[in-house]
Parts: C-alpha cells; structure tokens; sequence
C-alpha cells in the first residue's frame, strides 16, 4: 500500500486536533480542509497516542477498525476520542497531558488469513517489521500492529503468543492449529516530538 506522505501528515495533524477537541471540550470537530483524496478512502485505521518523556514512549491508548467502516479523515477524527477516552486499559486523557502526548495513525491493508498445514509453514509465513497478526476462535479476537514486535524485540513465535493473549487464549493457543490466523501491513505516520514534525515510521 502506497499512502502519500502529505496524506499521512494530514491523517496525523487530524487525529491530533480531534484528540484535543474530545479531551478538552468532549466535541467533534470538522476535517481540515483540504482534504487529501487518500484521507476520503475507506480501509482499517488505527490511531495511537503514546507518553512521552526524554525521548522515551510508553503506550497510552490505541484503538482501530480492522477493516474501513467510513472514509479515513471520518475514521481517524471517531479513532482520537476513542484512543483518548475509551481504551479499557486506561483512564481517559486529562488535559493536562496532551502536550506530552505522540499522535500515531496506522493505515492498514485488507487482512488476509494465512493458510498452513504445519507450524514451520505458519512461522515461515510471518515476517517481524512487515506484518501484523489478527488471531481469531469463536468469540475470541485479538490484534497487534506491525510496530509491535518490532518495539518489543520479540520473535515470531513471542508474536505469536502476545496475540493470543490480546484475544484471551492461552500463549500457546497457536500452536494448537485451531485458530483463524490472519496478517496485514500497515503504513505508520507519526509525531517525533508532541506537536512537532510528522515522519512516516520504516519498520526495520
């Protein structure tokens, strides 16, 4: 997938604004005009927001769509309340803390399930850097983008794991080979510094 670097800058800059608008005033906001025509797109998007202190990062909410539910700029301005606000894993954002804050968006490709036959074929399959993993049984569904295992250091196999336990399965639940396993890529637009230049993120 090939997103201009103007459209990524946009994306980042709305989900900031947005993010600010939902914390400070509970309010939606209009896009930014003009819109890119990538950002009237409808795919999976995910928007990150990350603490930021002395250059290091710790996760502070994330919330996405797997696969596009509304043109990207929709999704994204939707994305930053709910990063903000409505991630279970943390209270909402305070004001105070949004000058201390990373905006992320994440633009994903269609998931497609990975078809194996033994555990070799599924690890040979996975690339660390490229790929994200939805893991899936029953009721069961868990998700982690491309970044992290590369942020993590993990391997394959830990990668794995880690999403088997997003989804509530036991770590090992992979191995077991009766679970619906799915990658896609994403293309990562971020903040280097809170309200500061834009880059687009190369996974290595």
């Amino acid at each position: 997938m090939k997103i201009e670097f103007e459209t990524g800058e946009y994306l980042v800059k709305l989900a900031r604004k947005a993010g600010e608008s939902w914390v400070k005033y509970n309010k939606a906001i209009d896009p930014i005009e003009p819109i890119p025509e990538q950002a009237k797109m409808k795919t999976g998007a995910f928007v990150t927001v990350k603490k930021y202190k002395f250059t290091l990062e710790s996760l502070r909410g994330c919330i996405g769509y797997v696969e596009g539910i509304a043109p990207l700029y929709e999704e994204v301005i939707m994305l930053a309340k709910s990063a903000t606000q409505e991630d279970p894993r943390f209270p909402p954002v305070k004001p105070d803390e949004l000058s201390n804050l990373l905006f992320e968006v994440t633009i994903m490709t269609v998931p497609k399930i990975i078809n194996y036959n033994s555990i070799e074929e599924l690890i040979s399959q996975i690339k660390i850097g490229r790929d994200g993993l939805i893991v899936e049984k029953g009721f069961n569904r868990g998700l982690l983008l491309p970044q992290v295992p590369v942020e993590q250091n993990w391997s394959v196999e830990e990668f794995l794991s880690y999403t088997c336990r997003k989804a509530y399965l036991p770590t090992d639940a992979w191995k077991k080979m009766d679970l619906k396993i799915k990658k896609f890529q994403g293309v990562i637009f971020k903040e280097i510094v809170p309200e500061g230049k834009i880059e687009q993120e190369v996974i290595q």
